[in-house]
């Protein structure tokens, strides 16, 4: 609990000590320098994020398309053997008659 309030008396001087800094012009532009600093931060991170982002749809998009052909291959695959199937059944039937 201690603990605490230290935490909250030290955020509140910070507050306070940054508000009179403030009021002066060199706390201003102190504080705007901070400010475009961090937004400039904020705009990498993001950039980022949406980079890496299209990478992975586009590792996503290629992975989905090689098992859709897959798939495709393979469907064709079973037709294929399926008619042939059906073709040695026919035959053993005509076989069978004879």
């Amino acid at each position: 609990m201690k603990n605490i309030l230290w935490f909250t008396v030290g955020v509140a001087a910070g507050f306070v000590a940054a508000h009179q800094v403030n009021k002066t012009q060199q706390g201003q532009q102190f504080f705007a320098t901070v400010d475009a600093r961090a937004k400039e931060f904020g705009k990498a991170v993001a950039d980022g994020y949406h980079a890496r982002e299209a990478e992975l749809r586009a590792m996503v998009d290629d992975v989905m398309s090689t098992a859709k052909d897959a798939a495709a291959e393979a469907a064709e695959e079973v037709a294929d053997a399926a008619e042939d199937v059906v073709e040695a059944a026919e035959d053993a039937a005509e076989d069978a008659k004879s």
